[in-house]
């Protein structure tokens, strides 16, 4: 659909899955590099009692366009909603996606409850890749993403045979989100979030929100752990930590993360 909002003007990629009487709806927005196929092992268990809206977010997936931080993303997914004409909303975000969650709720009156998905509120602690300054260069980070887009497809290649039918095709929608990505957005996520998010760590936002919030951590994740749960508490989030999940952990737990959101959410017959 075709959004105009401040700081971006172009077409968003948009799906609308479930119930469309539904008097909950969720708004699922995915992380980094990613795009909204990586919720569908979740949204496959929560389509039966819930109308389920995904977006691909700006420089990313069908959507591309320019690279966006958090408060231009929240922006545009906030038309989206408008343009739906829908209130009511539960926004849930993994990762980069749960900034976008977060400024969101904070901000629009469309969203009602924040669901926080594998995400600490900054990068105080967090186990970052060694090398990613090189990804913020101009240029260069072109450069090293196509080599790194060829690497990956002939690993995959190689190794296709060896994996099970469902790891091939997460193989494959991890490439082509990896393609499709707006190489800007590198240095959105390492400079500029990690700038604004010291000015304004999203357990404050949350705070600031005043609305229902649950965080879902994984207890492996290999970038933040489960080690900001005491933060989001004190924030007045309900947490739940997954201990044998990861940084995915609608991927690593669907059923376990659909279970904690309709808890939180329950739907109505």
């Amino acid at each position: 659909m075709h959004i105009e909002a401040d700081g971006f003007s172009g077409n968003v990629h948009v799906r609308d899955d479930g119930r469309r009487d539904a008097p909950v709806l969720l708004l699922l927005i995915h992380g980094f590099s990613g795009s909204m196929h990586w919720y569908q092992a979740l949204v496959d268990q929560l389509v039966d009692d819930y109308r389920v809206i995904r977006v691909d977010l700006a420089g990313h997936g069908e959507t591309r366009g320019a690279a966006a931080d958090a408060p231009v993303q929240a922006r545009i997914v906030d038309s989206v909603l408008e343009a739906l004409d829908t209130t009511g909303v539960t926004a849930i975000g993994h990762s980069f996606g749960a900034d976008v969650a977060v400024e969101l709720g904070e901000r629009s009156a469309r969203v009602d409850r924040i669901v926080v998905l594998a995400q600490a509120p900054d990068y105080t602690d967090a186990n970052l890749p060694r090398g990613r300054a090189l990804m913020t260069v101009p240029r260069l980070n072109r450069a090293l993403h196509r080599s790194f887009l060829g690497l990956g497809t002939a690993i995959n290649a190689t190794l296709g045979s060896r994996r099970s039918v469902a790891d091939r095709q997460l193989a494959r929608q991890a490439l082509r989100d990896f393609g499709a990505l707006d190489t800007a957005m590198f240095g959105v996520v390492l400079v500029q979030r990690r700038d604004r998010m010291a000015l304004r760590p999203l357990d404050e936002q949350l705070r600031a929100a005043g609305k229902p919030a649950l965080v879902v951590l994984g207890g492996k994740d290999h970038f933040y752990g489960a080690r900001s749960a005491e933060r989001y508490r004190s924030a007045g989030a309900q947490v739940a930590v997954l201990p044998d999940s990861g940084h995915s952990v609608q991927l690593d737990a669907p059923a376990e993360t659909a279970q904690l959101i309709k808890a939180f959410d329950p739907p109505t017959p």
